[in-house]
């Protein structure tokens, strides 16, 4: 069988998994795919990835074609940083008005939909859109950002509006971590090749252990050609968590509860996950 087609988000919270892929030459053994999470959900679904990232929701959605990874997540326990919702109005004066969702990522369109809904008794009327503000905040009320435009406002807040965190916004309505996107392997690959299913996870294990603990190093590259300085960059690594403990299942339990009152889910699907040689741990954390 050929490399494995991998999928990676091209985005600086994926930053830390790339950069640890390089360094110990995994390129070689997979075929590395890079795009947006709504790319890379596309992909997957479809049959032309193997093994990638995939937002939370449409993991819900299809987990009967797909399996969970262990110990591999996008989420946080807390501020997220690069996921924001910018209003022009207070989040409970969106009832009735517009949000316009970056069309990038599907997980975060619903839960700013559940936040807005649960947290501040607001039900706007939401539409996807290019991630570009300026244009967003002509159409709409309120926009919603995530990766990188993300990160930019929270480090420089733009005057005059209202900006939240949405990693900040679910710990408060819920008390659980958010899992923003999973790491998964289409069933019919799994069942197929299960060595090469393990040949990616350890290839990510391997690259995600070197780079919690290089992360000043990796910060300090990456802002060499990204418009955030090193100390900003480094913090924003430790604010993310990769893990899949308890914790953060029963946190995309809640999220996939939430999704489902919403309608934007049908059912609330149990997670399994593919069969690895190594266990999922809780070890490796940022910070």
């Amino acid at each position: 069988m050929n490399r494995p087609r991998v999928g990676h988000i091209q985005y600086l919270n994926c930053l830390p998994l790339y950069h640890g892929l390089v360094r110990h030459d995994a390129l070689l053994d997979i075929e590395l795919h890079k795009g947006t999470p709504t790319e890379l959900n596309r992909l997957l679904i479809g049959g032309q990835l193997d093994v990638s990232p995939i937002s939370s929701i449409e993991y819900l959605r299809h987990a009967d074609e797909l399996l969970l990874m262990p110990d591999l997540t996008v989420s946080s326990d807390g501020a997220v940083k690069s996921i924001v919702l910018v209003s022009k109005v207070p989040a409970a004066a969106l009832d009735g008005r517009t949000v316009a969702l970056a069309n990038t990522s599907a997980t975060s369109q619903v839960l700013t939909q559940i936040l807005l809904a649960n947290r501040y008794a607001a039900h706007p009327a939401c539409f996807a859109c290019p991630p570009d503000l300026g244009r967003m905040l002509d159409e709409a009320d309120a926009a919603l950002l995530i990766g990188d435009p993300a990160l930019r406002v929270h480090m420089q807040p733009p005057a005059g509006l209202h900006v939240y965190d949405l990693g900040t916004e679910w710990k408060a309505l819920t008390g659980h971590p958010m899992v923003y996107a999973v790491w998964a392997v289409r069933r019919s690959f799994a069942a197929a090749a299960p060595a090469l299913v393990n040949v990616v996870y350890r290839a990510f294990r391997q690259s995600l252990a070197y780079s919690l603990t290089n992360v000043e190093a990796i910060a300090a590259d990456a802002a060499r050609w990204e418009p955030f300085p090193a100390t900003a960059l480094a913090a924003y690594f430790r604010t993310l968590r990769f893990t899949f403990d308890r914790a953060y299942r029963d946190g995309l339990h809640a999220y996939a509860r939430h999704a489902q009152a919403l309608g934007a889910l049908d059912a609330v699907p149990a997670l399994e996950f593919a069969a690895v040689a190594e266990q999922p741990t809780d070890r490796y954390k940022a910070g």
